[in-house]
Formats: C-alpha cells, structure tokens, sequence
C-alpha cells in the first residue's frame, strides 16, 4: 500500500492526511504541536498514519517562518545597498500607517530586520535602463565582504539600485560573500523579487533573508527525520503563500515564500471541495488553535495579492490574499477595568499548544475560546478532541467565574456566552473586510468552515452576516492538511519594464513573457515533470499613468491584444475602485509567469446514499447555548460518521466527529450532499413544517 501523507503544522494540533492511492480511503491523525521543533511532531504523526505502508508523496504546511516573524526569532542579518541609498529601509513608504494607526497615539513601527548598523554601502550603480553608470570594482566587494564576515551576522541580504535590469553587481557581491562566508547564505533581491519599487524589493529581500536560516535548518532537521522514518520519495514539498508546493530545498532559498503556509492550503482546499459542491462563490473561513484566517474564492479561483503586510513588516511576493485575526479556539479572555468600567476582551494572546485551554487539564489558567464552549455545552465533556483530549468542564468553569464572571457581575452562562460574542464579532469584521468592503453581496457567498473550531461559529456568524449558506467539509479538523494534498507545484517568476500599452509593440511582450517562461519551465523540469504536466500563467501589473499602484490582470493564452487586455484592466479598476480613467494611458509595469506543475489529481471520496432515515445518526440530546443569545436549548446530536447523503435535519442540533464539532441554531436546515458536505441554510420563515427530519 501507496499513501500520499499530508501534515500541517498548528498551533495547538498538527493535523495529518493519508490517502491511500489505489483505494482512495482517507485516515486521519491530530498529534499535539511540539513548538520547540515542530518536526518532532510530524515524525510522532507519520508514525500514527503511515506505520507499515510506503510514501509516495509527502506535503507539509509549516509555520516555522510566519513564526519568527511574528516573535522576532530570525536570523541576525546584513543589508547591502548602494552607496547614498542607506536610509531607504528605514524611511520605507514615508507614511505613518493606515487603517487604525492613524488615530493611535501610541503608533510605533516595527524595528527593521536589519538594523542600521548591520547595513553597508556599496560604490555601485546601474540605471533606470539597465546601463551600468559606477561599475563594481572587484576588490571593493572583496573588501565589503571582509566588513560583513567581521559583523558576525547569519545571513545577508543585497539590494543595489536597479539590479533587476542588470544583476552582475549583485552576483559580484554574492561570489565575494561566499569565499569569505561559505556557510552564511546570501539573498539576491535579483533573485528573489526582480521588480521595481525600490523599499518593496528591499524589504522583501531583508525577510527572505532573515528567515532563511531558521527555515533551512528545521527543513534540514525534517528532511533527516523523514529519511530515518522511511520517507525517502524525491516529491517532499513545502506549502507556499501562493498557493502551490515547492520542493524541501526551494523552499528554503525562498523562505519568505513560506509566510502564510498552512493557511493557503485550506484555501486550495476550499477551492477543491467547493468545486465538487457545485460552489464557485466561496468565503473561506478557518478557525484553528491559535488564529482565524478568511479569504475570497470567487469563480473557483482564489482571490490573490502581490504585496502585503507581516506583522508590521512589507513583504511583495504573490500570495493567496488571506486576512488574519488573532481569534482561534485558544485565544485568552480577561476582564480588563478602565478607570471606574470593567470591560471584557479577547485576544489577541493565545494559550496556544502548551498549556492550552483550562478545559484540556494541561496547566492552562486563563479562560479560553474553548472553555467557553466547554461552560455552553457545545463542546461536552465526553468528547475527546483529536481523539486525544477529554475536556475538564469543572476546570473551565471555574477559571471563567473567576477570571470573567464575578469581575464583570456577570453569571458564568452570560460570561462565557459573551466571550464568544465578542470573537464572533472579530471574525465578522475579518470576513466583511474581504467581502462587503470590497464591494461584494455576502448573500451571493458560501462560508467553507473548517479548522477545529470553525463549525463551531459558522452558523451564528452566516445568519448575522447574511451570507447564503455554510458549507462543512467532511473533515473540517484537517481541511488544510486535504489541501496540500490537492496543490500543484508552482514558480512565480516576475519582471519589471516600463511601457505604454498602447504603444506595446507585441513582440517585445511575447519576448519578455517568453524569458520568464523558459526558466519557470527549466525549474520544473528538473523537478521532473514532463512537458504536458506543465502549465504556464500570464499576468501584467498595470497602472493609469501616472498612478502610484498597479492592478494585476491576466493574460490569455495567444497573441497579445492590448484592447483586450486595456478592457479587461479598465473592468477591473472600475470594479475595485469604483471608477475607471477611460481617457488615460495604460502603462505595463511588470510581466509576470505562473509555472504550474500538476500533480495527480485527488478525486474527493463520495458518501454512500442513504438508506434509513436520519434517525439512525442521532446518539442522544444535550442542552447547549445556542440560543439567540447564547441561553441554553435542548439540542440532538448527530455522529458525523453515520450520516449519509441525502439525510437531512433542522437546528438546533449538534454535529460531532473526531476532529471538530459542527453547531447548528434553531432555524436552520442540514442537508448532506453526495460527498459528505453538511449544507447549512436558514429555514424559509413558516415552512419549518416542510422540512422534516429525513
């Protein structure tokens, strides 16, 4: 037996998936987190999944650099630049901020990556047109890289003026490093984002640079673990933030395109699962241990971005266009008093793997997410979450009288209940950022739940946003891990030049497209896929000129059509913005190529039909706090496993499974369909008689 083996690091759970490949059964594992080394886990769950059978094919979505990032944990870097350009990493875009921060008083930027004592000048520079005005004197880089190795830094970063029109000063200094420093690695801004925007690019390059080696010695560390527990198939890839894999050692040299790995997964997998549905609309909604990622899935494909923000800190490289919050079934609660007023917040700390909520009995002493649920009832004490923690109720309802409750005058039902209001409330404003702020109708959308806790929450907040209807996946607990089993292989290769479309003359763009595609080509080849496994993706970023942001726009296949493809970029400008600039210019700012290389495909397993009535996958009735306002009701529960298509039940009602616990309000209908997806809608007002139990 062939098993393809998935497994995604969280923050409180790594989640695993095994496919066998001749018969396409599915098992499951959670193991819990091991955030010392993360690889210590994979290994425990690849033990439990995959014990006597051999792997084909093995994908991993890590944390591991969106991890030091976020806690300041990278590498000790150098910056080179080219003399007089010092201060543009520290002046950055010249602004203080946008969103919230321009009313904080307290607004503070994010310290640089590499500080200004750890950056060199270098006597170089090329031109806007790519023609060399200061050559490089070699001696100059051998001496500039005696200065770097006497800093003592892990890593450097090079970004000199222009070296994505001419990169031989770059590789000047990267060959110099290396005589000196042979174990210290170098990024190359020529290599890792070849664009224009001269802070972007060097803040970007800063990042990859910084995360570097953290990343490559856990994938070192991984890639020996693997080996000693058997794993020895070349096709072991990492997740990237665009939505495909790339292999062990690519992604190293890339780390910055590893940021958000484990979440784009789940939004591959959405994409999947929403295409067998019938579901081409889709908001992704992913509710883990430790955070709540949502993203837009519009026509099947997955909404995506070239630039975002980390933490603080300006990353440009494309990636799926995912929203972060700090609200997951681990995130902390207190009773805060302000003057004279007590106040309840949640988050954004998080109690994490290690202790965990109150209710898992591991150490945990402040009120969580979970223990709210566990105080509600919509988690009860008899289920044992991933199969391996039995929830202490008397512990989490201790912990929220004490820390929420009698602070706030409130009863421990009403504390807790509030605790949920409060997250789902942050979830909210996560999704509408993404959806009804960018001008779409939520009433055209399906919300994909899924991550351990995002059942729990979906129905409640489908009916306060209004969107048409919630979509749970067979094995919501481990959508992500599904999704790096169904992801191809992807390089996204980009180049700037400046030029008018209209004036365009369609051989220079076939001849830039085709450069980009010959060595996207040439880095899946040697992967090892054959020419028909190879697909290529053309976009340009495009801007009114004149203007200080670019949009992409794909390209069709075949000749290029500047009025079409002018058309389809004014669309897009007048769809986003509003309004569109028909009586100015169109200048093409970047080309760039997306090389895709298919894997096999993952058919989804269907569900058998049902063949008794629903009945027959209800274990009982609880009380549990899905009330209008968080009051206790009398509930069924259903067990996931015995549920077929084609039944079909009405709220309030509890769903249970291994990995995640589905809640379902008075006022809402359940319909299997065919591949074990619970379909969640509003019952039409006075046709509840018309629904029965089936």
């Amino acid at each position: 037996m062939t098993l393809r083996v998935a497994a995604d690091t969280g923050g409180t759970f790594t989640d695993f998936v095994a496919v066998d490949e001749e018969t396409g059964r599915i098992d499951i594992a959670k193991v819990p987190s091991t955030p010392g080394d993360p690889s210590e886990a994979v290994v425990a769950g690849l033990r439990e999944v995959a014990a006597s059978s051999a792997v084909s094919f093995f994908s991993h979505g890590t944390t591991v650099g969106t991890n030091a990032l976020l806690e300041g944990k990278g590498a000790r870097t150098a910056l080179l630049v080219t003399e007089g350009f010092r201060g543009v990493y520290e002046v950055r875009e010249q602004t203080r901020g946008y969103g919230h921060a321009i009313f904080d008083f307290f607004f503070r930027r994010q310290d640089p990556l590499a500080r200004p004592r750890e950056t060199l000048e270098v006597p170089e520079r090329v031109g806007a047109d790519g023609a060399v005005v200061r050559p490089l004197d070699p001696a100059a880089a051998s001496r500039i890289a005696q200065q770097v190795r006497d800093l003592g830094v892990e890593s450097v970063a090079v970004c000199l003026l222009f070296s994505f029109r001419d990169d031989r000063h770059e590789r000047m200094l990267r060959d110099a490093l290396s005589r000196v420093l042979p174990e210290v690695p170098v990024s190359l801004s020529s290599a890792v984002l070849p664009q224009v925007r001269e802070y972007h690019r060097l803040a970007t390059t800063v990042a990859n640079a910084y995360l570097r080696p953290t990343l490559g010695r856990y994938l070192g560390r991984l890639e020996s673990r693997l080996g000693e527990a058997g794993v020895r198939t070349p096709r072991r890839y990492v997740m990237q933030s665009n939505g495909g894999v790339t292999t062990l050692g690519r992604a190293a040299e890339r780390a910055v395109a590893t940021i958000v790995s484990g979440p784009a997964a789940g939004v591959i997998a959405c994409e999947t699962i929403g295409r067998a549905a019938g579901r081409a609309d889709l908001v992704t909604f992913d509710m883990g241990g430790t955070s709540c990622d949502v993203a837009l899935v519009r026509g099947g494909r997955a909404t995506t971005t070239a630039q975002t923000k980390i933490a603080g800190h300006d990353v440009a490289v494309p990636m799926l266009d995912i929203h972060t919050v700090s609200a997951g079934g681990g995130t902390i609660a207190r009773a805060e008093r302000i003057g004279g007023t007590a106040r309840l917040r949640v988050g954004p700390d998080s109690a994490g793997a290690r202790p965990g909520p109150v209710a898992y009995g591991a150490g945990g002493t402040q009120p969580t997410i979970t223990d709210a649920h566990a105080v509600l009832g919509t988690l009860s004490a008899d289920a044992a979450l991933g199969g391996r923690v039995s929830l202490d109720v008397r512990a989490a309802r201790e912990a929220v009288r004490r820390e929420i409750a009698e602070p706030l005058g409130l009863t421990i039902a009403a504390a807790a209940a509030g605790m949920l209001r409060v997250v789902d409330v942050q979830m909210g404003e996560a999704i509408k950022a993404i959806t009804t702020r960018r001008g779409f109708d939520l009433r055209e959308f399906t919300l994909v739940a899924f991550g351990g806790a995002g059942p729990l929450h979906a129905a409640r907040l489908a009916r306060e946003l209004g969107l048409r209807e919630v979509l749970v996946p067979p094995h919501p607990g481990v959508t992500s891990a599904l999704g790096l089993l169904v992801s191809d292989v992807r390089h996204d290769h980009v180049r700037s030049r400046l030029d008018r479309l209209d004036e365009l003359a369609p051989r220079t763009a076939e001849s830039e497209f085709m450069g980009l595609e010959d060595a996207a080509t040439a880095e899946l080849r040697d992967e090892g896929f054959a020419p028909e496994s190879i697909q290529l993706r053309r976009a340009l970023d495009l801007r009114y000129l004149g203007q200080g942001y670019e949009l992409t726009t794909p390209i069709e296949p075949g000749p290029i059509d500047p009025r079409a493809i002018r058309a389809a970029f004014d669309a897009e400008h007048e769809r986003q913005f509003g309004h569109a600039a028909l009586d100015r210019a169109v200048e093409v700012v970047s080309y760039r190529v997306a090389a895709i290389g298919r894997v096999v495909p993952l058919a989804l397993a269907r569900v058998p039909a049902a063949d008794g009535p629903v009945e027959q996958a209800r274990v009982g009735e609880r009380e549990a706090g899905l009330g209008e306002h968080g009051e206790p009701v009398r509930c069924a529960v259903y067990e996931r496993s015995r549920l077929r298509a084609g039944h079909g039940f009405a709220g309030p009602a509890i769903v249970r499974q291994l990995d995640a616990t589905t809640c379902v309000l008075p006022g809402q209908r359940v319909e299997v369909d065919a591949f074990g997806d619970l379909l969640i809608s509003e019952l039409a007002v006075g046709r509840g008689a018309e629904s029965p139990d089936r």
